[in-house]
């Protein structure tokens, strides 16, 4: 434990070692950032040690043990499952003989998520944990940290340490105090607007019901059911599923408030589901499984049915997650995220430096062709 202006820094073991209220007090109020949702990741099996996730959280506390800082780090003994790409950086360290992993990353695992990233109310501790960062890469002469999808505060203050930034885009729908789909529909160009209720016709003409299942009210059953669909979507990608059954009910216990699954059914037997997570502001798109085709079912049960949720419950944004250009034509639209980077070695850190300034002209030039392909009428402003 180290002195710093009357605060003391550690690194623990697991997020077991803080008091959920300690570190909840820190956040945004992101549901996945949660001490509920981290720590059901450890206890759960799905991040520890055997899967490449070691917990590593960074805390400050001050002169009378209160917690005043931390930090959701992990040691990374690979690059799975952070939606923020490195292998070729990976790669060119093993060409050279030189050692990449273990690496430090700061994230939600398996969840690209743009949130808070330095748990702080003062900047000062958030200072202290940048500093401590570094030193960590000197102490254990590690390749690299990795600051992913940080909010915009937070990439203020690793911007300002003069730490590599990487920038990237999502797609988000925005709730514009809509009172039914209607209203949302009625902003879309004609072509857009007609696309999407002929996708929920096909999807209705073939006996489709959804069901939208809050948390308190999803039995050990509808978890069962719910986690076949998600592993199905992970063997039909020929991949492993990161998360265990167990995680699913811990979640369902601990945080039952943030959670929405909708179940597809068709006479009454469920085909597919989706699960999500949401707070007052932000409903968050995460996992999806079919058990049965039926055509434009995917677009009615990740997007329109979240949409609609979003509108009865008047929550104003749906984060849809990583990728997908499809969803643009569903009225999502595109937006700016970002990670940051602090390479260890000299000649690498130069070389990844130059490599992200050309990607970042790509990422500019993508950008600005999505935003005119938007799917909004020229006369309606969704601002």
């Amino acid at each position: 434990m180290e002195n710093a202006s009357n605060y003391f820094i550690n690194v623990h073991a697991s997020m077991q070692a803080f008091e959920a209220d300690a570190w909840d007090s820190l956040t945004d109020g992101t549901p996945l950032l949660s001490h509920a949702f981290l720590s059901a990741l450890e206890t759960s099996g799905s991040v520890g040690i055997n899967t490449g996730w070691t917990p590593y959280p960074l805390a400050v506390y001050n002169s009378s043990q209160d917690l005043v800082g931390a930090m959701p780090l992990y040691l990374k003994t690979h690059s799975y499952g952070e939606y923020v790409f490195d292998w070729s950086w990976a790669d060119a360290y093993e060409r050279n003989q030189l050692t990449y992993y273990p690496k430090l990353v700061s994230a939600i695992p398996f969840s690209p998520i743009s949130s808070k990233r330095l748990l702080s109310q003062h900047d000062e501790v958030s200072q202290l944990m940048i500093k401590a960062l570094a030193d960590l890469l000197t102490k254990h002469r590690l390749s690299s940290a990795h600051i992913l999808f940080p909010d915009q505060h937070s990439s203020d203050l690793f911007a300002a340490n003069h730490w590599l930034k990487r920038p990237g885009v999502q797609f988000g729908w925005h709730n514009h105090q809509y009172q039914h789909m209607d209203d949302f529909l009625a902003t879309l160009s004609h072509d857009k607007r007609k696309k999407i209720k002929q996708e929920r016709k096909k999807v209705y003409e073939r006996g489709v019901q959804c069901r939208w299942i809050l948390g308190n009210d999803i039995t050990e059953s509808d978890w069962d059911f719910f986690y076949h669909c998600y592993c199905t979507t992970y063997f039909e990608h020929h991949s492993t599923p990161y998360l265990t059954r167990k995680f699913f009910s811990e979640i369902g216990q601990r945080m039952p408030q943030n959670i929405l699954l909708i179940f597809a059914e068709i006479d009454g037997k469920p085909i597919a589901s989706t699960l999500n997570f949401y707070h007052k502001y932000t409903l968050y798109g995460r996992y999806w499984g079919a058990l049965q085709f039926v055509s434009g079912l995917h677009f009615e049960l990740c997007y329109y049915e979240a949409q609609e949720f979003c509108i009865a419950n008047q929550i104003q944004y749906f984060e849809g997650g990583a990728q997908g250009e499809h969803k643009l034509a569903r009225g999502f639209e595109p937006r700016p995220t970002c990670s940051y980077h602090k390479i260890a070695h000299p000649e690498f850190e130069k070389m990844i430096q130059q490599f992200l300034h050309q990607e970042a002209q790509g990422i500019t030039a993508y950008t600005n062709e999505l935003e005119e392909r938007v799917p909004f009428k020229k006369s309606s402003s969704t601002n």
